[in-house]
């Protein structure tokens, strides 16, 4: 009966890890699209999947060292050790099944992490760059049409 909550949590795992792909996915089409309004939406789904993907990925460990006191292993088996330890019949290859998927989602997930934080150092980066060009003087032109530099009093204070 444990094999079978075990199982049942790791689907639920895999969509949560899903979904939180989906979520990366919108946020990093706002991020290339530049439009920055929703970003912040975007970034709390992304957290309330990752809080949901806590409690999942504590019941499943729960569940991980049920089965294997069931089968007779360790007390804090990883699930690759769950699948060594799996007894004749169909457990191993669907506990393997659950690793592989898990593994992929989870490699693509930090793929698109990491993408999407190059993304926001960029916009970051790029948003330092307009604000120091915003706080350059601007000038004044002369009668010949020339730029000049206006002085502040705060040069005058240094000065003195």
């Amino acid at each position: 009966m444990a094999a079978n909550e075990l199982s049942a949590l790791l689907w639920r795992e895999r969509e949560l890890l899903g979904l939180l792909t989906f979520k990366l996915q919108e946020e990093q089409l706002l991020l290339t699209s530049g439009n920055m309004q929703w970003l912040h939406h975007a970034t709390r789904e992304v957290e309330q999947v990752v809080d949901r993907l806590r409690s999942t990925t504590l019941s499943r460990e729960v569940a991980i060292a049920a089965v294997a006191a069931e089968w007779g292993g360790q007390p804090q088996p990883t699930l690759r050790e769950l699948v060594a330890l799996a007894p004749a019949g169909p457990w191993a290859e669907i506990l393997q099944g659950h690793l592989t998927a898990l593994v992929e989602l989870t490699s693509g997930i930090k793929e698109l992490r990491d993408s999407n934080e190059q993304f926001l150092r960029s916009a970051h980066r790029s948003t330092q760059e307009t604000l120091a060009l915003a706080e350059q003087d601007g000038g004044t032109y002369d009668s010949l049409g020339v730029t000049t530099a206006v002085h502040h009093s705060a040069l005058l204070d240094q000065q003195l």
